[in-house]
């Protein structure tokens, strides 16, 4: 017979082995990673963006800090931000840009309705998650005005989604989203808490954590050989950067690629798409900081393409002169030949004096010129808003233009259920279903270790606990121990990505939104 001693050893051994191999793995996963760039898309409340604008209200809504829209009802916020655990799945991710809803406009021209919001921020700890963001809201009868900071605004379902393992990037999808109790007091008092809010996506990069003990070499002070002037010497004049960002207007954007016009468009020639915006870079010309003028052109181009349309903007430049900004292109529509340098737009410049190096103008309002109207075939008339313009100046090699919003990796869809606008969700296709994955863009690799290990582990101490039993009824009834190995079945328990199809309701009443 086996003695038990030697078992008892082997069992030891294989557990303190078995240990040995799993704590560095998860040390290593334990270090949080860096959220470094993304997108969350939430139409908030598509009925209260119905109301809003509806007759009732009579209102409507603005875009700030870089925001976009995505889709029909959706608005997008960029440039993620935080920290990733793949241990735990905890996640806190801060997005850039907000929306500004307006309506019910009074005689003196303020209005009753007037609710922003903005920076959301998704946190996820222990299998939950909540939505705050940056309120300003105007309170509904008494027009009292208040301010608040990361507000938590509504809850996450996240319908047993595993978050743990996952890699870049990391994606939800039309995750189920409820006014909370704050929320609902911070939304100006429409809606009551508990009430069923738009459905949240988001998509981040994560990055692994710096190693705080590696230090960046340290650049040698003094002059720069390249060029021959120290850090913050100037060229009186020259311009070291200089770009400029504008979306055209982003109703013709969602426009050329709706239904109607069924097309896209295209940047060429290094011109950069910041999701609400385009950016123009490598300006070159003339500035003086004194008078804060400015003569530049900037690299790229952007063409629109659909059913019968195709217009071509590029050699981008802008003039700045007392206070009055004024950008032009070169404008080709229908593959004619181009116009040169047709003005488009008129802005205000205001004050454009640089301050640590860099001039700048920030999402400064503009309107259609005469010729701009003609450029774009007369589709608005003069006078029209067109999309804010936004401009850096560095004039030393140590100023930094502004970022681009960052919008991260794109991601392919994932196991979203279907929706049919007139029949409501719809259950995916068994193809589909079986080459979706996990919403939390989990590492399979990670997974089939787990398990592997966690088999191993069961065997283990049914080996020990074998052995301890049988050492245990040795001395009270001697003889052969017979017994059955523990049932340690496995599993992933990763969850299934909810059912969430749009919220339903979509009219206004006479006293609120729906």
């Amino acid at each position: 017979m086996l003695s038990s001693r030697p078992v008892r050893a082997l069992a030891v051994a294989l557990l303190a082995g078995l240990l040995g191999a799993l704590i560095p793995a998860a040390t290593a996963q334990a270090a949080d990673r860096t959220v470094q760039g993304g997108r969350l898309d939430w139409g908030i409340k598509s009925s209260f963006q119905s109301y809003v604008t509806g007759p009732i209200a009579g209102g409507s809504w603005s875009l700030n800090g870089g925001a976009a829209t995505v889709g029909g009802s959706q608005f997008r916020f960029h440039s993620a931000s935080g920290t990733y655990d793949p241990d735990s799945g905890g996640l806190r991710a801060g997005f850039s840009g907000g929306v500004r809803f307006v309506g019910h406009t009074k005689p003196d021209g303020s209005h009753e309705l007037d609710l922003t919001i903005s920076r959301p921020t998704v946190r996820i700890s222990g299998g939950r998650g909540t939505l705050h963001a940056d309120m300003t809201s105007k309170a509904k009868g008494s027009g009292k005005v208040t301010t608040s900071s990361q507000v938590p605004l509504a809850t996450l379902d996240l319908g047993g989604i595993d978050m743990r393992g996952g890699g870049s990037p990391v994606a939800l999808s039309n995750v189920p989203s409820t006014l909370t109790a704050q929320g609902a007091t911070a939304f100006a008092g429409y809606y009551t808490a508990g009430t069923a809010l738009d459905p949240v996506s988001l998509s981040v990069d994560v990055a692994a954590a710096k190693d705080p003990a590696k230090k960046p070499a340290e650049k040698p002070a003094g002059k720069d050989k390249s060029d021959g002037e120290t850090g913050n010497e100037r060229a009186e004049g020259a311009l070291r950067d200089a770009a400029v960002d504008w979306g055209v207007r982003r109703t013709f954007r969602e426009y050329v690629t709706g239904s109607i016009a069924e097309g896209r468009w295209s940047l060429g020639d290094g011109a950069q798409d910041g999701g609400a915006l385009f950016r123009f870079p490598r300006g070159k010309g003339t500035y003086d900081e004194k008078k804060g003028t400015l003569d530049a052109g900037f690299a790229g181009s952007v063409r629109f393409t659909g059913n019968q349309l195709d217009l071509r903007l590029s050699g981008i430049s802008v003039r700045v002169k007392d206070g009055k900004g004024t950008l032009a292109a070169d404008v080709t529509s229908g593959g004619g030949a181009p116009r040169r340098a047709v003005s488009l737009v008129t802005f205000a410049a205001g004050d454009f004096t640089p301050k640590n190096g860099l001039a700048v103008l920030t999402e400064a309002p503009a309107t259609l010129t005469e010729a701009g109207a003609k450029a774009f075939g007369s589709m608005y008339k003069a006078g029209t808003v067109m999309d804010p313009v936004s401009l850096a100046v560095a004039v030393d090699k140590k100023a930094k233009l502004p970022a681009l919003p960052d919008l991260g990796s794109d991601v392919e869809a994932s196991a979203a259920p279907k929706t049919d606008a007139a029949d409501g969700p719809t259950e995916p296709a068994e193809a589909d279903e079986a080459a979706s994955a996990p919403a939390s863009s989990y590492s399979n690799a990670l997974t089939y270790t787990g398990i592997g290990a966690g088999l191993l582990l069961a065997a283990a101490l049914a080996v020990y606990l074998g052995v301890r039993r049988r050492g245990s009824t040795a001395s009270a009834a001697p003889g052969p121990a017979s017994g059955s190995e523990p049932d340690s079945g496995s599993g992933s328990g990763s969850g299934s990505e909810p059912d969430s199809g749009p919220v339903p309701g979509s009219g206004s009443g006479a006293d609120g939104p729906s």
